[in-house]
């Protein structure tokens, strides 16, 4: 794996497997959507996920939703693009409103190494399996005697020898 690469994944990974953490030790975590939901749940992030955006809620209504389970702190992982940013940030002032944590530190980790490529939750599962295949693809191995850069010739080459 290229060090660029690598790095960024293990990066990521730390970040989910915290995230991970948090909401498995019963810290309930707020999304925008199913999908979202899903997509952390595919990554190995599950427990109490509770969804903004679905039955036509308002954040207003999620906002007095989250309030009536009387918890102390909430995990806040709403989309990298702009609706997800605002919505962040209502969500975040409305909670707090109620004497509610709000903890945005998550979603600020994965906007800082992700939001150029990924812009909602529900992509971060196809989005890393194609950093990881990338990085792959980017590891050095003989072909044809000499170390080349792995590409689709170089394997019909090796595929070709073992003929």
């Amino acid at each position: 794996m290229t060090t660029h690469l690598k790095t960024r994944l293990e990066k990521i990974d730390n970040v989910l497997s915290k995230l991970g953490e948090q909401v498995e030790n019963g810290k309930p975590m707020i999304v925008e959507g199913k999908k979202d939901a899903n997509a952390l749940l595919e990554l190995g992030v599950g427990g109490k996920v509770f969804t903004v955006k679905t039955g036509g809620k308002s954040f207003l209504q999620a906002a007095a939703e989250i309030e009536s389970l009387g918890v102390e702190e909430v995990i806040l992982l709403l989309d990298f693009d702009r609706r997800g940013r605002e919505g962040t940030k209502r969500l975040q002032q409305s909670l707090e409103r109620t004497n509610t944590k709000v903890n945005v530190r998550f979603w600020r980790e994965l906007a800082a190494l992700i939001s150029h490529d990924v812009q909602c939750i529900e992509s971060l599962p196809a989005y890393l399996a194609t950093v990881q295949q990338k990085a792959e693809d980017d590891l050095p191995f003989l072909c044809n005697g000499g170390a080349y850069k792995r590409s689709s010739f170089c394997q019909q080459i090796s595929n070709f020898a073992m003929l």
